[in-house]
């Protein structure tokens, strides 16, 4: 390969102490690619989180990705997954990390392993643990002792696993990459000189650990040498790196959006996903990384950032279930060949750029051994254009850019889809259920795992996290002479939470639901509520439906009932119950007792069948069994005749459900042509943000499958149906 007296690569060099021999460190970059093994490389790269699948899903996806034309996968280090408690680790099952990135390797493919280990991602608490917001005198993501002291060693402790298995690529293995922090520039930017002393705290750390490969910072333009800064967005064609000697690396290209209950799911078309890439190629770009290849699902209770669903399809080329999401992948697949065809000139030349007419623009790399490649873009939003490059006439669609590998034929359009495909469907499989219900009541102040305290406490303080459910409880003494008793005016109770969902119960029976949503997590209840002469019981079951995952501070956000708690209406006029004792349960009692993990046998648990069962009642819990149907296409829950819960299938957690829950956006037409946003090509509104649950196969056995649901709203269980994803 020619040499480039522009450049001037940065090389990493490491020296590994391995049974007494050295390796020279093969990863390196300069301003027009990263280098392996003294090869630049255009790199295609696509998120897939290992967590959001299981393992028996892995290798087909990793399978798909190399079929699509990646060279890399990239993906977070969940660090609440592997330490769920300070010093005891969990690298099993979906947190198998070591397993994945050994797969990925075996597949032919490099990693990208983004350690942070703040990720955002939509993923509960940003990815760290809980027990770190209760870490004396911490403070999340600035300069602060106690919070580089945690994240420190949780960064060497995943290092170092990864030079034990020898996965760095100076090692033999895949890691090509690794990032530090997490989009921290506007973090930065708002907290001022500890925010900065942090960047350089973190990029000092991350190098010193010498792992021989370049490390990343993306959304970070003070990311201090050597590490690289990356942009995210759904387009970056405009980025440039903050110093001329590092390469332009895109490290999300948001292939669509996020579901939050309460919104459509999102679409991005494929015919603009491709433009944005092109458009950042063609403006020398070496890198680029799909964000999300494969979304896959928030099982358990990991989703976040707040009312995000369980689905994390992201709209990405797999979808959620592990099957092609067409046309996109077969689009971005036929892209990712184009642009390889385009190596050679891309990694030895830069482009001439030149406007030949209005909204047309080219770009031609052209390299000293007579390597060529042409972009031919038209940027108008509405009309084709003609557009006339060495004596040749090319048609361009509106809003696309047409790739000549060898400036004469142009071999791909990014607005012209070149196959069709059907859409998925979803067909249902077996019989119906037969049900068994046992309905949870509101707990007693005086039950043995019950806590009391003066006034109300944060609901995160209490559970720590280990269930999205607190009871408040207190109770309230009516005079016999209260006026409202003849008048029959019923007191007006006001409940003010910092969210997410609350249900009020007076003496036993549900007086009224409120609930919050991902722009406005906050809530109050207002409502009459009936009460006696005597003591009067009132119980409040606040609900988390996910921790914040990002934003200043975050650590300090508080969730759950933090008052006031006001009764208006009594011959004293407005009483304020905020101060006065409060009992506290975490979690439900379906949860304490064997009712999730094994279906339910605890002899404390009263179920009831047949014609008994409860329906649309709150606060039921209900049990099937059934056989794992035949074939092997992806299987899931239509939960569309329920509420909002919990599921379980054979003590495994499927996530939370909320089909109650309605779309509401703009779901009008969707042209792929002009600038995208998360707003744009939505569809789904008036119908339920997500209705079908994920159920991996591999957590069936052939008979005798454990399904549990947990209802807090009230449904009608006889509707739920399993059924398969299919084309």
């Amino acid at each position: 390969m020619e040499a480039i007296s522009r450049i001037k690569p940065f090389l990493f060099l490491l020296f590994l102490s391995l049974a007494c021999s050295s390796v020279i460190a093969t990863v390196s970059y300069d301003d027009k690619a990263i280098i392996i093994n003294g090869r630049r490389r255009i790199l295609i790269s696509g998120s897939i989180h290992y967590p959001r699948s299981t393992p028996e899903m892995w290798p087909d996806l990793i399978q798909k990705a190399k079929d699509g034309g990646l060279d890399v996968i990239q993906t977070y280090v969940f660090w609440n997954g592997h330490e769920p408690s300070p010093g005891k680790y969990n690298f099993e099952g979906r947190f198998d990390l070591v397993k994945f990135i050994k797969l990925v390797h075996q597949a032919g493919l490099y990693v990208h392993l983004r350690i942070g280990p703040y990720v955002c991602a939509e993923w509960n608490f940003g990815g760290f643990p809980v027990w770190l917001k209760y870490v004396r005198g911490i403070e999340f993501r600035t300069d602060n002792q106690p919070f580089k002291v945690a994240m420190q060693r949780f960064v060497v402790h995943i290092v170092n696993m990864m030079k034990s298995q020898n996965l760095f690529e100076p090692q033999g293995g895949p890691i090509i990459m690794s990032q530090i922090e997490n989009e921290y520039g506007p973090i930065e930017w708002e907290i001022g000189a500890p925010g900065k002393a942090y960047t350089a705290w973190a990029a000092k750390m991350a190098v010193s650990t010498n792992t021989g490969v370049p490390w990343v910072m993306c959304k970070q333009e003070t990311a201090p040498d050597p590490v690289i800064d990356a942009c995210n967005g759904f387009y970056c064609e405009g980025f440039r790196p903050n110093k001329p000697n590092k390469p332009k690396m895109w490290t999300e290209v948001w292939s669509g959006w996020f579901t939050q209950y309460g919104g459509p799911p999102p679409h991005r078309p494929a015919e603009d996903l491709a433009f944005a890439v092109a458009r950042f190629v063609q403006n020398n770009g070496s890198f680029f990384n799909y964000y999300m290849y494969h979304g896959g699902t928030n099982f358990g209770r990991t989703a976040a950032g707040l009312f995000i669903a369980t689905s994390y399809d992201y709209d990405a080329p797999i979808d959620e279930y592990g099957l092609l999401n067409q046309p996109k992948w077969g689009h971005l697949r036929d892209l990712h060949r184009a642009i390889k065809q385009c190596e050679p000139a891309l990694v030895s030349s830069y482009p001439t750029v030149t406007w030949p007419g209005k909204n047309q623009e080219v770009h031609v790399f052209t390299s000293k051994s007579g390597a060529c490649a042409a972009f031919l873009a038209n940027y108008d939003t509405t009309y084709s254009t003609k557009l006339t490059f060495r004596n040749v006439q090319y048609d361009l669609p509106p809003w696309s850019i047409s790739i000549l590998p060898d400036c004469k034929t142009a071999v791909y359009n990014t607005a012209r889809i070149g196959f069709r495909s059907s859409p998925a469907k979803m067909v249902p499989v077996g019989s119906g259920f037969a049900w068994q219900s046992y309905s949870e009541a509101t707990p007693a102040a005086d039950d043995s795992d019950v806590l009391g305290m003066q006034g109300l406490w944060e609901q995160t303080y209490v559970t720590k996290d280990s269930s999205d459910y607190l009871w408040y409880m207190t109770q309230v003494d009516i005079s016999s002479n209260e006026g409202f008793l003849k008048s029959g005016q019923w007191p007006y109770l006001t409940v003010m939470s910092a969210g997410h969902a609350l249900h009020v119960f007076i003496n036993g029976q549900l007086s009224g639901t409120v609930y919050g949503s991902l722009g406005n997590p906050k809530l109050t209840f207002n409502g009459y509520v009936n009460l006696r002469a005597g003591v009067n019981k009132i119980a409040l079951l606040s609900v988390a439906v996910g921790l914040p995952n990002g934003g200043l501070h975050y650590e300090k956000w508080n969730t759950g009932i933090l008052g006031p708690v006001t009764l208006k209406g009594l011959n004293e006029g407005t009483r304020d119950l905020s101060k006065q004792r409060w009992s506290y349960k975490a979690g439900l009692r379906g949860e304490a007792t064997s009712l999730v993990t094994n279906g339910g046998s605890s002899s404390s648990i009263e179920w009831v069948e047949g014609s008994l069962i409860a329906q649309k009642q709150p606060l039921t819990w209900y049990k099937t069994t059934f056989n794992a149907p035949a074939g092997n296409d992806p299987l899931a829950l239509d939960m569309i005749s329920m509420g909002k819960g919990e599921i379980w299938v054979n003590g495994q957690s499927i996530g939370r459900h909320w089909p109650g829950y309605i779309a509401k956006g703009d779901c009008g037409g969707c042209d792929y042509a002009g600038t995208f946003s998360e707003k744009k090509c939505q569809s789904g509104c008036g119908q339920p943000s997500q209705r079908w649950y994920h159920v991996p196969r591999s957590w069936l056995k052939p008979g005798g499958n454990v399904l549990v649901v947990f209802e807090e709203w009230g449904g009608d269980p006889t509707r739920i149906t399993l059924v398969k994803r299919t084309h």
